[in-house]
């Protein structure tokens, strides 16, 4: 995620900074930042010198001091609570006082999340959509200190960078993710209790309903990890068990098969060809 909004704030003009733990990964981001806009190039969405010069925008690093002299920063760490906690708790002392802080969660409090900081007021959430250079929507979300002048400018943000936004309150999961995350546990649950094999389930809705994808397929693309974080948030947070995340689902994480990124989620990415694993 981190990578995809630093790609088009870079084309919106903006000057970038990317940090991560570790160079070598701030490396391979910059290098799937280049190769993400080969593939824009080709289909004449952007020209080289649109690249280059977006390119030259972006500045990568480790450490959180790089991001002394920034006026916005957002967070696109795991969707782990206590790891977006510490960051915000490593970052304030780092950057000036008028800088803004967002988070790009896609289920966590906003309100929770802003309280480590100190500038709530001047904290809100920017929940980009995956893959960030094709999809065209941004949540917003205010936390309960959130000032107005804060959510006009990150909006404004939004909307340089070529985005539609759709303003979100604070509850479990925003908008997107409270309706479609339950309909892939749904669909996990369906796999589960014998109703229809993964190709059957994700024809049936990729033909029957017209969706882009299939439930399933959408799960591995999102990330089977990140599909079970947000059905506990809104399970947790809730406290009603249409929530509950399907057994099945857990054990797939459990088993460390998370989707396209391990290699193997509902499907078996091994080959040319995904293969459905039920």
């Amino acid at each position: 995620m981190g990578i995809g909004i630093a790609h088009v704030a870079a084309l919106a003009g903006f000057d970038v900074k990317i940090s991560d733990i570790d160079q070598e990964i701030v490396d391979r981001a910059l290098d799937r930042v280049s190769r993400n806009m080969d593939r824009q190039i080709q289909r004449n969405r952007i020209t080289p010198q649109d690249k280059e010069v977006a390119l030259g925008r972006i500045q990568g690093g480790c450490g959180l001091e790089m991001f002394g002299d920034s006026d916005v920063v957002i967070e696109a760490a795991s969707e782990v609570e206590e790891v977006k906690r510490q960051i915000f708790k490593d970052l304030c002392p780092m950057v000036k006082p008028a800088a803004y802080l967002c988070t790009n969660t896609s289920s966590i409090s906003v309100t929770r999340l802003a309280s480590v900081t100190d500038r709530p007021e001047k904290f809100m959430g920017m929940h980009f959509m995956n893959p960030v250079p094709l999809m065209q929507l941004v949540e917003l979300i205010r936390g309960i200190a959130t000032e107005e002048e804060t959510f006009n400018t990150i909006r404004a943000l939004a909307h340089k960078m070529g985005k539609t936004t759709a303003a979100a309150e604070d509850f479990p999961a925003f908008i997107v993710n409270r309706i479609l995350l339950p309909m892939i546990n749904e669909a996990v649950y369906t796999l589960y209790e014998g109703v229809g094999s993964v190709k059957a389930i994700d024809t049936a809705m990729h033909l029957g309903a017209n969706h882009p994808m299939g439930p399933l397929e959408l799960a591995d693309f999102i990330g089977l990890d990140v599909c079970l974080a947000v059905m506990h948030v809104l399970y947790d947070g809730l406290a009603d068990s249409k929530y509950r995340p399907c057994p099945l689902l857990v054990k797939y994480v459990e088993a460390g098969w998370i989707g396209r990124k391990s290699g193997r989620g509902f499907y078996d990415y091994s080959g040319e060809v995904p293969v459905p694993t039920r």
